[in-house]
């Protein structure tokens, strides 16, 4: 048997930036418990399977690995925790699984020493599941404010690290099961947010993206979101502009109002780049959503957005084939993807999540049906994504961040992803670089090192 005090680990994460923030939390967890990260499960006396939840295919990919792993590694310790955890129990009732946490208990990893987890009954393992989802399917609204959980970090496996300072939903999409299964919204404490970037900044990291479950129900210290990141900005920048930068992870439309439009534009930090979360272009499809915004809105936002960002990167999350979606409203979507300056976009074919309104709403489209209105969705943002990069190839220069995993990829501060020339050294550690773009080669803006004037910020 591994000693307790040195023991080797293998980390898997499914699922969003802040699961691999939480992932990273207990990855440092067990390192300074005296664990050795593996990258190869069949190796390793405990594996961490931090699953999610927002697709039925998410669920299944987890589940897949997991029994995989179960006949890889017949010895190990294999711990399920995350979103499907809480979600779809029974499905990691599987060979080799010791635990499944359900994600509003993960953080009692932190307290916890992952060998001991050896011996536990099933039935004793499934039980505190069992319990923990009959409470989530309670309206999150009404349940009693949780606390921020606990997790925090050093430094980030990857070059550009997350900094979560939100959790948890407290609005009900009809679609969403994460307010099932991370509860209602919660929020980090601002000073906490700031002395965790500035841990990170000094570990050598230089691109920071702040990162949460709905950054607009972001409430601490008497601030919103947007009061958040100009006090980010007010204390990190006199020491880090133009040596390091935040990024934004997914906002909510409605975000872009007044008080949002002149925080980006007042935080010299922040990366000329956004990402929101969409859906829909159809205002009925979003009606039956739950969803609270308008087109003409977002419209006039970004066009706003160009008054002091010429140049910016734009992303969107995109729900197709929701129940009764029809014709004219498939339309309507791509008739908003073509009107919005979109350089790239995340799109999904909607799936049914148990515990959601969705789930029982009529005219429920067959799946190839709903793959076909994301597939059309798709080829039109690889068009303009296409166009991008042209636009991207023809600026006089940028900043590169590499991707940190010793190759030579990596973004500039619009988003786009861009290589260096072969034979182009990196810069030492995470130090973001002036690079000179070359053109386009594959789905990458080819750049090589160069000191020239930016454009835009």
């Amino acid at each position: 048997m591994t000693d307790a005090s040195s023991f080797r680990f293998f980390i898997a994460t499914f699922g969003c930036k802040v699961s691999q923030y939480e992932s990273q939390a207990l990855r440092e967890h067990w390192m300074r418990l005296g664990g050795r990260e593996t990258d190869k499960p069949c190796q390793a006396d405990v594996i961490l399977v931090a699953s999610c939840a927002v697709t039925a295919e998410a669920v299944a990919d987890a589940r897949q690995a997991t029994r995989k792993w179960g006949r890889e590694a017949p010895f190990a310790r294999i711990v399920v925790t995350g979103c499907a955890a809480s979600a779809e129990p029974d499905d990691f009732r599987l060979p080799g699984v010791t635990a499944v946490v359900p994600q509003s208990r993960k953080a009692e990893l932190l307290s916890a020493h992952p060998m001991t987890l050896e011996g536990k009954r099933d039935s004793d393992v499934m039980l505190c599941v069992r319990q923990e989802k009959a409470r989530d399917t309670r309206d999150p609204v009404k349940r009693e404010r949780p606390a921020f959980p606990p997790f925090h970090i050093e430094s980030f496996r990857r070059a550009r690290p997350v900094l979560k300072v939100q959790d948890g939903c407290s609005h009900r999409c009809t679609y969403c099961i994460v307010p099932l299964t991370r509860g209602p919204s919660c929020s980090r404490p601002p000073a906490e947010a700031v002395d965790e970037a500035r841990r990170l900044l000094s570990a050598g990291h230089r691109e920071i993206m702040i990162s949460g479950i709905n950054l607009r129900q972001y409430h601490a210290g008497g601030q919103n979101f947007w009061g958040l990141l100009r006090r980010l900005n007010q204390e990190l920048a006199p020491e880090w502009q133009g040596r390091a930068r935040l990024r934004l992870s997914s906002l909510e439309p409605a975000q872009l109002d007044t008080e949002g439009l002149e925080s980006l534009e007042a935080c010299s930090l922040v990366c000329p780049h956004l990402h929101l979360s969409l859906q829909s272009g159809s205002p009925a499809v979003l009606r039956r959503m739950g969803r609270r915004y308008s087109l003409e809105r977002i419209l006039d936002a970004v066009t706003r957005v160009r008054d002091f960002w010429p140049v910016f990167g734009l992303g969107a999350d995109i729900l197709m084939g929701f129940p009764g979606e029809n014709e004219e409203e498939t339309q309507e979507t791509l008739d908003m993807v073509q009107s919005l300056p979109l350089t790239y976009a995340h799109v999904f074919p909607w799936s049914s999540r148990p515990g959601t309104r969705a789930a029982a709403m009529p005219g429920i489209l067959p799946k190839a049906e709903r793959q076909e209105h994301a597939a059309r969705v798709r080829a039109l943002i690889a068009e303009k994504h296409a166009a991008f990069l042209d636009e991207q190839s023809a600026l006089p220069g940028f900043v590169f961040a590499g991707d940190g995993d010793g190759g030579n990829g990596g973004v500039n501060e619009y988003y786009a992803p861009c290589r260096l020339e072969d034979g182009a050294s990196m810069a030492t550690g995470h130090e973001l670089r002036h690079v000179r773009p070359v053109g386009v080669s594959g789905r990458h803006v080819l750049c090589r090192p160069g000191v020239l004037p930016r454009h835009g910020t």
